[in-house]
């Protein structure tokens, strides 16, 4: 007998990024949750983000529907927060993603990092004074722990808090702050003489100034900036009692990292089913694109390592959800699905040929996008030496 191909049987045409019904694996509430989410970004992101893109601005009117979501402060409990789950946050990166990584890196400032800095380590005048009004996006808030010579390497940080009194005195400048010129309030990372110290900074205080980052070729439907702090008078209980040294902003990032996980993952899904759509209508040669050897092998392999990376977030929202999602993991997890969800943006772009470089198809703004993505929350090289000090016992950073 010869083997024979059935190429008779019409695939499911509901999710054909979907080729192992990860979906069997979900609640009716997480399935749900991510409808509704989709259905945002389908309505109020897709047809309107090329343009914003282009325009190099980030549409603050979406703000509200987002906190309509409760997509702001997601995962926190309490204090007017959702109390979503791990997983059910995830799912709502991934489908934010899919619309643009500017769209899910504002959920992350604002809920990863500027409200779970304040939920995790503030005291409960400061959770009550902000996190109620950030997750109803009633005011915004931004993070600063980055600085213009100390990326990846935060502990070297130059901006230093002293003491006046009883009052706080900021100097230095951050670098690469989402959010900053729209903020309301900055969660301000600052050296001290007993460490590194986190402090909550409403941004009409003088001595604050923010500046957006112009001429970006990634993330321009986004907002990055360079903040200065010039003397910046704080009293004592503007510090956040409960983060002492870089465990504070460290344990932020993870919640940001771990967002990023599932997030690049919809960026990923997002180019791989337009280059699979394009592909079925392009008729080069009086045949369809999709029916040529080469281009099956790319789409094959781009929905291979979508459900691979899917499920990776997957299994570390179940780990995170049970309480037992550990440093190492996440960066598992960051690192891989960033490099392949780039690498799959830049090969969906190859299917679309010349039209791929036009803000009319969506891959090559999500591989742009991905660029930054990569880079922060930790670099590639930098969730390398994490893992590779987990599987080693040698830390390699120096």
């Amino acid at each position: 007998m010869t083997d024979v191909l059935d190429l008779s049987v019409t695939p499911d045409q509901t999710d054909l990024a979907d080729l192992i019904d990860i979906d069997s694996l979900l609640t009716s509430d997480e399935i749900a949750l991510r409808a509704s989410v989709r259905a945002f970004v389908d309505t109020q992101i897709k047809p309107n983000i090329a343009q914003w893109y282009e325009d190099a601005v980030f549409p603050l009117e979406i703000v509200p529907q987002m906190a309509k979501l409760g997509l702001l402060g997601m995962h926190l409990k309490g204090y007017g927060c959702p109390g979503r789950s791990s997983v059910e946050y995830g799912l709502a990166a991934l489908e934010l993603e899919a619309g643009d990584s500017g769209l899910r890196t504002f959920v992350s400032v604002q809920g990863s990092l500027a409200m779970s800095a304040i939920h995790r380590h503030g005291s409960e005048e400061q959770k009550n004074e902000w996190l109620p009004k950030m997750a109803a996006g009633l005011a915004i808030g931004c993070f600063g722990l980055t600085e213009p010579a100390a990326g990846s390497d935060p502990g070297s940080m130059s901006t230093f808090a002293r003491r006046d009194g009883t009052d706080w005195v900021i100097s230095g400048t951050k670098r690469w702050i989402g959010l900053a010129t729209v903020a309301q309030v900055a969660v301000i990372w600052a050296m001290t003489e007993e460490g590194v110290r986190g402090f909550v900074v409403p941004t009409d205080t003088p001595g604050f100034t923010a500046t957006a980052i112009s001429h970006k070729l990634s993330m321009r439907a986004s907002i990055q900036c360079e903040i200065e702090l010039d003397n910046v008078r704080l009293p004592a209980d503007a510090m956040l009692p409960k983060a002492a040294g870089l465990r504070g902003p460290f344990e932020c990032l993870n919640e940001a990292r771990y967002g990023i996980i599932w997030g690049a993952m919809g960026a990923a899904r997002d180019s791989y089913l337009t280059a699979l759509a394009y592909s079925q209508e392009r008729m080069p040669f009086d045949k369809p694109l999709a029916g040529y050897q080469l281009t099956q092998q790319k789409l094959v392999d781009m929905a291979l390592e979508i459900n691979k990376g899917t499920l990776l977030a997957l299994q570390l929202g179940r780990l995170k959800d049970a309480g037992r999602l550990k440093p190492h993991q996440i960066s598992i997890g960051k690192l891989n699905n960033c490099r392949e969800a780039i690498a799959i943006c830049r090969e969906a772009r190859t299917i679309l040929g010349g039209n791929g470089i036009t803000l009319d198809y969506s891959p090559l703004r999500h591989a742009n996008n991905l660029e930054s993505v990569r880079t922060y929350e930790g670099t590639d090289e930098v969730h390398t030496l994490i893992i590779g000090n987990h599987i080693t016992g040698l830390p390699a950073f120096r």
